[in-house]
């Protein structure tokens, strides 16, 4: 089935700011039962998930200008949501918990962000060589036969 997406910002650096969220909110929420903890743990997992499909949505899908702006966005975005994440993680001095969530957040969005220019620079390639081989293919193949 074809993929009819386009490209979208908000919804990759929305969700992955909902799963950052939750998964601070999972270990700072102060006097959560155990049950809470794991089902924030599971809600972030989840949301961790679903942004991983996004990205991978996003990277791969088809536009005919190659490379775009909401692609630069969406890089732009997980690159600063890393950074912030890891600033957070070395000025904040609040528990331990909280801080090796944070140093785990820096290294999931930046691990996204190039796992995103990977795969749309691979996405990307792979349509370039695709079209080049049917033109190819056209220029070989007689359009009707020849007496």
């Amino acid at each position: 089935m074809k993929d009819r997406r386009s490209a979208r910002v908000g919804t990759v650096s929305g969700l992955a700011l909902l799963a950052g969220g939750t998964a601070v909110a999972a270990v700072a929420g102060g006097s959560h039962s155990i049950f809470a903890t794991i089902l924030l743990g599971l809600l972030a997992l989840g949301m961790s998930h679903s942004l991983l499909v996004e990205i991978r949505r996003q990277a791969r899908r088809r536009t005919p200008g190659g490379w775009g702006r909401a692609d630069t966005a969406n890089a732009v975005l997980l690159g600063c949501w890393a950074e912030v994440a890891l600033v957070f993680t070395i000025l904040e001095a609040g528990p331990v918990p909280v801080r090796m969530v944070g140093g785990l957040l820096a290294a999931a969005y930046a691990g996204s962000c190039v796992y995103f220019v990977t795969e749309r620079r691979r996405a990307l390639t792979v349509r370039v060589t695709t079209e080049l081989e049917v033109e190819a293919l056209d220029d070989r193949v007689p359009a009707r036969p020849s007496l």
